[in-house]
């Protein structure tokens, strides 16, 4: 049985060290026998259909073809399209966050590391805000995210295990998985 997968690449076309065309990540995905790939822009995003496997093997498998075939070290996360809807759906702060830019998805490489965000929880963060689903954290940063402290506080928590995406990205790997949160 197919599943559309959602790859999220860490660090990816932010700084000189990690670039990656979105023409040659397509290409790298589908040698590795995906298939309807499509990406977002110059993102580091990418969309995919495959075989069921665990989302933590295919990352793996894309981590490993980006070293070796494109020399860049990235971590990867992957998750079925599914649950990046779940994820989204469940995101309590969606509501009181007017732009979509400020919004921001974390999702860890394996999911029991949102236990990280707990000490972040019981903090009085405002005028930005913190949140924590079954799969993903949230934050709130109106003035930005650049010099947010609790973007700050999620980085350090988190470390490399953690990739983020504002929500007008989240919207738009929504739409290019053809799912809506659940």
């Amino acid at each position: 049985m197919d599943v559309t997968y959602v790859g999220l690449l860490r660090g990816v076309n932010i700084g000189r060290s990690k670039r990656v065309a979105m023409a040659d990540l397509r290409a790298l995905v589908e040698q590795l026998g995906y298939t309807g790939v499509r990406t977002i822009l110059n993102s580091g995003n990418v969309v995919f259909t495959g075989s069921r496997a665990p989302a933590a093997r295919v990352a793996r498998r894309v981590e490993l073809a980006l070293a070796k075939r494109l020399g860049v070290p990235v971590r990867v996360v992957v998750l079925t399209a599914s649950e990046l809807a779940a994820a989204a759906a469940a995101n309590p702060l969606v509501e009181s966050a007017p732009d979509p830019s400020r919004l921001v998805l974390a999702v860890p490489s394996n999911p029991e590391d949102l236990a990280r965000m707990r000490p972040l929880l019981e903090k009085d963060w405002a005028p930005e805000a913190a949140a924590a689903g079954p799969r993903a954290a949230y934050f709130w940063c109106p003035a930005g995210f650049i010099d947010s402290p609790v973007a700050e506080a999620v980085r350090r928590a988190f470390g490399d295990s953690v990739t983020m995406r504002n929500w007008a990205t989240v919207r738009k790997l929504l739409a290019l998985a053809g799912v809506k949160p659940s």
